[in-house]
């Protein structure tokens, strides 16, 4: 007997968002909402349903993937008005929220939704904007097995692995550790690169001639190369949404009672970035550079 397809939905169309959405409407029938209408314009034009809320998402699908920029606005699409608790249509449904919150909100809105009948799995990602638009995305994913296996069809689409860490929560746990070890890797790649402009070395060969090496990483040959040519556009990633996810890192670390001291310091060099001229914390990540190269870094 052959299983229909799942109908895919997606909440928070930025610049995550559009490319995962772009590889569930290859795959199949997808609904889409963003609270800027008009992101939703480019994908209902290649064949997306346009939804007027979250709601209305759930109602069309039958598992919903979210992407947007904190934890408030994760509450909002989930709890708020026209959210996913209000959908019609929403029992023994799945919600997958690849964004980026505290732990103890993702276990708070999984034990509101599930009140309504409605699975959550918190599956926050690593791979950013590269990884997004190759559908090689890696996932931590926490929520009940069953949950998790009744949102594989999705997270399959715009992941190349997923591992379950745990229950709810359990996800965002470990893309806080992630988030630590990228955050303070980003700030010295920008070091480093500044140092080395500065010492007479051609830094836009430096990504190519470390690769491989113990010192390379993925951050590195995206960013690194991006900071040597001062290239900041497409933007990447935000100053400050790495800022934020270093912050929850530092509280959550301070819950558990572990010292956190290079974060700490890193926080402060994130933090003065609003207090350069000429930069912002909406400002590319790999900006950073700036802090440096202009001789003025902590």
């Amino acid at each position: 007997m052959t299983t229909a397809a799942p109908r895919f939905g997606f909440a928070g169309l930025g610049v995550m968002g559009v490319p995962m959405s772009r590889h569930l409407l290859a795959a199949g029938t997808l609904t889409v909402w963003n609270r800027t209408a008009s992101r939703c314009d480019p994908l209902v034009a290649e064949g997306a349903q346009r939804a007027a809320s979250p709601a209305e998402v759930l109602d069309a699908a039958d598992i919903v993937g979210i992407c947007v920029l904190d934890g408030k606005a994760v509450r909002e699409i989930a709890l708020g008005e026209n959210g996913f608790a209000s959908a019609s249509d929403k029992a023994g449904k799945v919600i997958v929220d690849f964004s980026t919150i505290a732990p103890d909100e993702a276990r708070e809105i999984a034990a509101e939704l599930a009140k309504h009948g409605i699975g959550w799995v918190d599956a926050p990602v690593s791979g950013g904007v590269p990884a997004a638009e190759k559908a090689s995305l890696i996932v931590l994913a926490g929520g009940t097995e069953e949950h998790v296996e009744k949102a594989r069809p999705l997270i399959d689409k715009v992941s190349a692995r997923m591992t379950h860490l745990g229950p709810s929560g359990a996800g965002q746990m470990a893309k806080l550790c992630n988030q630590m070890i990228v955050a303070n890797s980003m700030m010295v790649i920008a070091e480093t690169i500044a140092f080395g402009r500065r010492a007479g070395v051609d830094v836009t060969h430096l990504a190519d001639a470390l690769k491989g090496g113990f010192a390379d990483s993925l951050p590195f040959q995206i960013f690194g190369p991006r900071m040597a040519s001062h290239t900041y556009e497409p933007k990447l990633g935000g100053i400050g949404v790495m800022l934020k996810d270093l912050v929850m890192a530092e509280k959550a670390a301070q819950d558990a009672g572990a010292p956190t001291p290079t974060s700490s310091h890193t926080i402060a060099l994130y933090r003065s970035v609003a207090e350069r001229a000429g930069m912002s914390l909406d400002d590319d990540i790999s900006s950073l550079v700036e802090l440096f190269d202009e001789g003025r870094g902590e």
